[in-house]
């Protein structure tokens, strides 16, 4: 799937900017990123300044994530065709919008979100979307008050704005109502790593089955703990992918950005009703040299490192423009 926004939803975002002065929008889009940082949550999107200033800066990059992890999901469960789509947390609507690029059979879509100000901005991004997404409920309120279960189920960037300790919890309630698939997705960090592995290891004592990155459904191999600083670890000690996806002239003065593009980095699983394929996962970026590839890997034997020797140009070939994320 192509990381950047469908051209349909880029011209309804940028006509919901028609008449918004930029500069006080960047300033907006500042305010909140560094609220994030000090660990406000999406209630600090209060004004439609606000939810236009968080679309401009984030869904671009939701988006990107969310249609790399979708794309995984369908290599590993490509029977997988979900008619109905509950999106939790959805913001602004760019997991939901994935979703219907990624299936466009979708049917029906409810997506839940507390904020007005971004359920508002939400609906009116849909109404140019295909029918699916124009005609979705996107409803306030709490998971108890709906009554439906969907094919996928999908959190993005939810379980960040809840203590960890509550992570497993959640995960276990998202499975209630889910059909056949639930998909989490956090930020690429030790913190939103650790939010999976607790919702992960929920899932699977839940029933659930991993699709997705793990190709197995045993205890994950990360060893080490994953509260720590980013400075006392390096890239192998935690789960976690990149994407990355082209920034428009607004996101880039949203992001205060010199160069058009932005790597997004993010953790996430996958779990469906029925078992997924299996093979290895590669956990970090290809190590390429004169002599061969070296890959690293997680399967149900933990994880490993496997050197493909330029001479064996059968397997050379066959591996040789396999990625980070992707399936060995």
């Amino acid at each position: 799937m192509n990381p950047a926004l469908p051209a349909a939803l880029a011209a309804a975002l940028d006509a919901a900017l028609t008449g918004v002065a930029r500069k006080p929008l960047a300033a907006a889009a500042r305010k909140l990123s560094e609220g994030y940082r000090q660990g406000q949550t999406s209630r600090a999107v209060v004004s439609p300044e606000d939810a236009c200033a968080y679309a401009v800066a984030r869904m671009p990059a939701t988006y990107a994530a969310c249609s790399a992890v979708f794309s995984r999901l369908m290599m590993a469960m490509p029977d997988l065709a979900p008619r109905t789509l509950l999106d939790v947390g959805a913001g602004t609507g760019a997991a939901s919008w994935a979703a219907v690029t990624a299936w466009p059979q979708m049917e029906s879509l409810t997506m839940l979100d507390h904020n007005p100000a971004l359920r508002a901005l939400a609906r009116k991004l849909a109404q140019a979307g295909p029918p699916g997404l124009a005609s979705a409920e996107i409803l306030g309120g709490d998971l108890a008050l709906l009554d439906m279960k969907a094919g996928l189920v999908v959190a993005s960037y939810v379980l960040a704005e809840l203590p960890e300790e509550k992570a497993a919890g959640v995960a276990a309630e998202l499975w209630r109502w889910t059909d056949a698939a639930l998909v989490l997705v956090e930020p690429g960090t030790p913190q939103g790593f650790a939010r999976i592995r607790a919702a992960r290891a929920a899932l699977i004592a839940a029933g659930a089955h991993v699709a997705a990155p793990c190709t197995h459904d045993d205890e994950c191999p990360m060893a080490r703990s994953v509260g720590e600083s980013r400075s006392d670890q390096n890239q192998s000690d935690w789960c976690h992918f990149s994407q990355r996806l082209p920034r428009s002239r607004d996101h880039m003065l949203m992001k205060g950005a010199s160069v058009p593009f932005e790597d997004e980095r993010y953790a996430y699983v996958a779990v469906t009703r029925e078992p997924a394929a299996r093979g290895a996962r590669i956990l970090a970026p290809v190590l390429e040299t004169k002599p061969g590839l070296t890959f690293k890997l997680c399967d149900e034997t933990g994880l490993r490192a496997q050197f493909v020797a330029a001479r064996d140009k059968d397997e050379y070939r066959r591996v040789r423009k396999r990625g980070w994320g992707d399936l060995f």
